[in-house]
């Protein structure tokens, strides 16, 4: 049997370093839209967020949101929604990713409190189940598998 890097080598699987802060939390950097950001791996997060003061920061195009976000000690925050805009974790990309923009400041006031840095965002279960993650928390490491690019259909003329 062959050691589970080269099945997930060939089954195209990325592997991304993280690091663990002082909160416990697993901490990965991220590029949206091409910019850097320092983003939290939470894997009880159901959406990939960004903090809405980082909405120019990342050139992010949102809409207003009938969902009301909950989570980390805070509920009922409003929320607004950005669509299709690129994410790059390692070598690991979309160009599709749906992001929530919510006030992130609790969790940052959380995090400072701790001596920890401010993060720019969530990286949530939507990311990981697109990208079939496998996290090693021993190793600390997460595995995506890169997305299959669309075959163009050709159309006759």
């Amino acid at each position: 049997m062959g050691s589970l890097k080269k099945v997930l080598r060939k089954k195209k699987y990325v592997k991304i370093k993280l690091k663990k802060i002082v909160t416990n939390h697993l901490e990965l950097t991220a590029k949206i839209n091409g910019i850097k950001g320092r983003f939290i791996l939470d894997t009880g997060a159901s959406n990939s967020c960004v903090g809405l003061d980082m909405k120019s920061y990342f050139n992010l195009i949102s809409k207003e949101s009938e969902v009301k976000a909950a989570g980390a000690g805070a509920i009922d925050m409003e929320t607004q929604q950005s669509e299709n805009n690129s994410l790059k974790i390692g070598d690991w990309k979309t160009k599709t990713c749906d992001l929530v923009l919510f006030d992130l400041t609790h969790v940052n006031m959380a995090l400072k409190q701790h001596k920890a840095k401010e993060v720019h965002g969530i990286i949530g279960a939507d990311i990981l189940e697109r990208g079939k993650a496998l996290i090693d928390y021993d190793k600390k490491l997460l595995f995506l598998r890169k997305e299959k690019k669309k075959k163009l259909k050709k159309v006759p003329f």
